[in-house]
């Protein structure tokens, strides 16, 4: 089982390394992460990480939402 977290741990630092630098594809790897994650919990009967991959998943989608929202300022003109 130590094999998991290790895997878990660079899955999830990879998701987050990707989107910090502007990629798109560091929140799928998130998501991905919490697929893992679920696993995890099933595997190992630890239910409580069900609910902590809904968590986290549901971050990921609504972080990547507003990520790719263009950021605009009262008052712009800008078209």
């Amino acid at each position: 089982m130590e094999f998991w977290s290790y895997l878990l741990t660079a899955v999830g630092i990879l998701g987050l390394w990707l989107a910090g630098g502007k990629n798109r594809a560091g929140w799928a790897v998130g998501l991905a992460a919490q697929v893992l994650w679920v696993a995890f919990a099933l595997t190992t009967h630890q239910y409580g990480f069900l609910l902590s991959a809904v968590a986290y998943g549901t971050v990921y989608i609504r972080n990547f939402r507003a990520w790719k929202k263009p950021v605009t300022t009262e008052g712009d003109t800008t078209p």
